[in-house]
């Protein structure tokens, strides 16, 4: 069966002598392994940019739910985000989003709000400036947005893929636990060496993740932290997505992240 949709690229690995096996977030039939023949030939040069990491593409593709390995009839670029390329954070911001959807998304089915929602962040990252809202606003600084994007893109790849943290804060439970996914009180007798206690998230690190959840949520721009505060909430949320998703496994791009961010 040919089925017309637009593509995401993930991944790809060598196959045979000339070609590849390309991982792409499809819109219309979800996560799918297609063969590439003969893009690493000598002829084949002009696809390979079209493999490059979050490529955006219109695709006519073979879709046979029996095989594992499908096949491209046609494929060009759906959209170019020129911006990106010539802009080494830019890069390092889609590297990271390519990384966590690579690793968060396993099953076939079609998750069409999330691949929108990628489009669109792609849109904002390829435009001039990048924007954490959709209504305007008065544009902070540069280097504040793209320093917050990447915990605004976890918090919101989470909410599509099923594993949204709660955001119930309250004086009453003031700590996040990172198993549970939500807000909690503090265990009667609580101590470093409780079976749990490695879950909990201290006092200081809830109060921030429940700010980036209430901003994200409204859609506001996330709060002001601090370089350390960033760090910190993004490696927690990095190890929310472990403790939920099972080959959510040796993260990487992040610390090229922290180091073009400083």
């Amino acid at each position: 069966m040919l089925v017309t949709t637009q593509g995401l690229v993930l991944h790809t690995t060598k196959y045979a002598e000339t070609s590849i096996v390309a991982k792409i977030f499809t819109r219309e039939l979800g996560l799918r392994s297609y063969i590439v023949k003969g893009i690493r030939s000598a002829s084949g040069r002009t696809k390979q940019n079209l493999m490059q990491p979050l490529s955006h593409l219109e695709m006519t593709v073979y879709d046979n739910p029996k095989k594992q390995l499908q096949y491209i009839k046609e494929m060009h670029p759906a959209r170019h985000y020129a911006a990106i390329n010539s802009d080494s954070i830019r890069m390092a911001l889609v590297f990271f989003m390519d990384e966590v959807l690579y690793k968060s998304l396993k099953e076939e089915e079609p998750n069409r709000n999330l691949f929108d929602y990628v489009v669109e962040e792609l849109q904002r990252l390829g435009g001039t400036e990048l924007t954490d809202i959709e209504e305007p606003q008065p544009k902070p600084n540069r280097q504040q947005h793209y320093s917050t994007f990447p915990i605004h893109f976890l918090l919101r790849t989470a909410r599509y893929i099923g594993i949204e943290p709660m955001d119930n804060y309250s004086t009453k439970e003031p700590m996040f636990n990172l198993k549970e996914g939500r807000f909690q009180s503090m265990p009667n007798g609580y101590s470093a060496t409780l079976p749990d206690s490695d879950y909990y998230l201290d006092m200081t690190s809830s109060s921030h993740l429940h700010s980036c959840l209430t901003s994200t949520h409204r859609s506001e721009q996330m709060p002001q932290l601090t370089a350390k505060q960033r760090s910190v909430t993004l490696n927690n949320l990095l190890e929310y997505y472990q403790v939920h998703l099972t080959d959510f496994k040796n993260f990487k791009s992040h610390e090229v992240l922290h180091a073009v961010l400083r």
